[in-house]
């Protein structure tokens, strides 16, 4: 029996666990039974509550004693009986059935729509008649009063079959292109059909004439809603005479008085999967829908959430078992689920050892985990060996930690720690020795942790005993009895560091206040035994001997504060000077530092100038440029200001603009010298 829990509404899944196979003997199951301890402690509410293949509908006859399922594969009905906890009987089908009806108190009279158009009537011998309607059917409802069957499907018609006549009647003719759902009410017999256009169309059976048209699909979408095309309706369920909830095929289930055309409520599931089945929960005002995927429990009058199910396989149809807390399952898998949820009301008569079963399992709450699965935490991954395995499928991700196979759990523990069950062993031996011995006359020993402290306890737990004898009153309990202090004195995490500097400033104030603490019992054990009264002048010279002492002990409280504060500075002091012993003897190694391009490296200097004018303020900065010319700032016309920069030269381009200018110059020299010769030599060819 699995075990869940939502919104503090326990669920209790009977169905699960290991089913055995169909195939295996008597013998061989008993065998099974005797060996393995999950199937031997499984609960089997019905012998055999299953289908070979896929369940499609289940529903429970109106006298509660006769549960009803079809599925595949072959196609076929099966009959349980819950007086004998077993299988009534087991009839195969020539075609797949959609839907299918009790029509009596118990299975003596069954109604079978199947796919290939065939509708099917078995009487309590088994097959009894079949006949053909014209188009395809999806689902049917019977009409009580006038034993007519109404069939919907896909056409637009409405086919009415009289079981009293034996003969078809006239069809309703509908204004719909094809009809998905159907049901008549309980109350006042109005029928009503959904349509594949989104809308409900409500029928007088009296008259034949439509009473009613709702237009669903446009009510379904709200702000929140995101729809890709035009909700149908997939499911319809009367609840009295008024009310009536309408399943969409997008995931919306709307309530509706059928006084107004506005829904009360618009619920979503969220999951855009066909509504399936809907069904009403009154003693706690519930309604519950269900698609393929989930199966929501929520509050009629203000749609509020009351519990939900995921079970492992897709839903095909819930069926509720009348007044008790019981809940059926027909899935797209072999078994048949059954869960029991006790706030919706009691077990069934025929089980009802459940109420006591859970009454037990209330009373000694287990933690619950997943089969076979072990949770584990990152940490725990760290220390196992295993955090390489985040992220690949052996781990599955949930909330701070990790699933993860408890074989390969074991395994990877006994690898990490193989001496894992010799130490849990020894632990255990050394457990049962000491309650051995806590039976035996104990002699008063100190605890492990923190002995000092556990030892002035107990000396001044001997002090107020004896002086609460004399004055006949009541013992304190003791701090080293008192499970609150427990962990004190056996955790070493919480040991007493005498040689941190707080107990060092501290320790001169509490051993003065103990002291001071011993002379007053001192005192009053004297008075008591003098047997002195009180009067005024003697009570007077106590209170100033008192101030004189406590005067006195305030000073030397405080002398040995400073005495310890002097200490504590001389032992920093030792402590620098180590280090600095140590700093002198270390050789510092040569660092490089990489130059970036473009920049040349002059001195440490001027790196550290520059990061002290890089944090500078904006403000600062400006100052310091107007100041060595880069920056020049003038008030403009219109009132704003207006900043001109000098871009400063880097050193390389300084070098070569006086490169540059000493060329210059070189040129010019040699054009005058050159122009000099010339003129030289002009006057010399004159003279010739």
């Amino acid at each position: 029996m699995q075990v869940s829990s939502l919104n503090e509404v326990k669920i209790y899944s009977l169905s699960a666990g290991r089913s055995l196979p169909e195939w295996l003997s008597d013998r061989k199951k008993r065998a099974l039974q005797k060996k393995d301890v999950d199937i031997r402690r499984r609960i089997e509410l019905i012998q055999d509550f299953e289908m070979p293949t896929i369940s499609t509908k289940i529903k429970v006859s109106r006298d509660g004693q006769y549960i009803m399922a079809v599925g595949t594969y072959k196609p076929r009905v099966r009959c349980f009986d819950t007086y004998q906890l077993s299988q009534k009987f087991e009839r195969c089908l020539d075609s797949e059935v959609v839907t299918f009806e009790i029509l009596s108190d118990d299975y003596s009279k069954i109604v079978f729509l199947q796919c290939g158009r065939f509708v099917e009537f078995h009487s309590q011998h088994g097959h009894y008649y079949k006949t053909r309607i014209p188009k395809f059917g999806r689902d049917f409802s019977y009409h009580y009063p006038s034993c007519d069957l109404y069939f919907v499907g896909a056409s637009s018609e409405v086919y009415r079959l009289n079981l009293e006549q034996g003969r078809f009647l006239n069809s309703l003719q509908t204004e719909a292109s094809e009809s998905n759902v159907c049901d008549i009410n309980p109350v006042h017999f109005l029928f009503a059909m959904g349509t594949a256009e989104g809308k409900v169309e409500c029928w007088d059976p009296r008259t034949r004439n439509r009473v009613g048209l709702l237009d669903c699909a446009l009510s379904s979408v709200t702000a929140d809603t995101e729809i890709e095309g035009l909700p149908s309706i997939s499911a319809l369920k009367f609840d009295g005479a008024l009310n009536m909830a309408v399943g969409t095929s997008t995931g919306q289930v709307l309530l509706y008085d059928l006084r107004s055309s506005n829904p009360l409520i618009v619920k979503d599931h969220h999951y855009g999967l066909p509504i399936k089945s809907i069904q009403f929960q009154h003693q706690l005002d519930l309604i519950i829908s269900a698609d393929s995927r989930i199966i929501k429990m929520w509050n009629k009058d203000t749609g509020k959430i009351f519990t939900s199910m995921e079970p492992e396989h897709d839903i095909n149809d819930v069926c509720l078992y009348p007044n008790s807390g019981m809940l059926m399952t027909a899935n797209e898998a072999p078994k048949m689920n059954i869960y029991y949820i006790p706030v919706l009301g009691p077990a069934p008569k025929w089980c009802s050892f459940l109420d006591n079963l859970t009454e037990e399992l209330e009373e000694n709450p287990e933690s619950t985990v997943y089969d076979d699965y072990k949770f584990v935490t990152r940490k725990d991954l760290e220390n196992l060996g295993l955090a390489h395995l985040i992220g690949s499928s052996l781990l599955r991700a949930y909330m701070h930690g990790f699933f993860m196979d408890i074989r390969l759990y074991h395994k990877a523990k006994m690898m990490a720690n193989p001496f894992a069950y010799e130490e849990y062993r020894r632990e255990k031996i050394r457990q049962k020795i000491e309650e051995t011995r806590a039976q035996r006359v104990q002699l008063k020993k100190l605890p492990k942790v923190n002995k000092e402290l556990a030892l002035k306890l107990i000396e001044e737990e001997g002090e107020e005993q004896q002086f609460s004898k004399k004055r006949k009153q009541k013992n304190l309990p003791s701090l080293l009895k008192d499970d609150r202090f427990k962990v004190m004195f056996e955790n070493p995490d919480f040991q007493v560091d005498e040689q941190s500097e707080e107990f060092r400033l501290l320790n001169p104030l509490v051993s003065k206040i103990s002291e001071k603490r011993k002379r007053k019992l001192k005192i009053l054990e004297e008075l008591e035994a003098q047997g002195q009264e009180e009067e005024e002048e003697p009570e007077g010279k106590a209170s100033d001997a008192e101030s004189s002492e406590s005067s006195d002990d305030e000073k030397g409280w405080v002398e040995e504060v400073r005495k310890q504060r002097k200490l504590l500075r001389q032992e920093e002091k030792l402590k620098r000077q180590e280090r600095l012993k140590e700093d002198q003897q270390t050789l510092l190694k040569p660092q490089f530092f990489e130059i970036k391009e473009g920049e040349e490296f002059r001195s440490f200097k001027e790196s550290a100038k520059k990061q002290k004018l890089m944090k500078k303020t904006l403000e600062d900065r400006l100052k310091l440029e107007e100041k060595l010319g880069t920056l020049n700032v003038s008030d403009t016309t219109v009132g704003s200001k207006q900043a001109t920069f000098k871009l400063k030269k880097s050193e390389q381009q300084r070098k070569q603009q006086e490169a540059e200018k000493l060329h210059r110059q070189e040129r010019k020299t040699l054009r005058r010298s050159a122009s000099h010769l010339k003129s030289r030599r002009g006057r010399g060819r004159l003279f010739h």
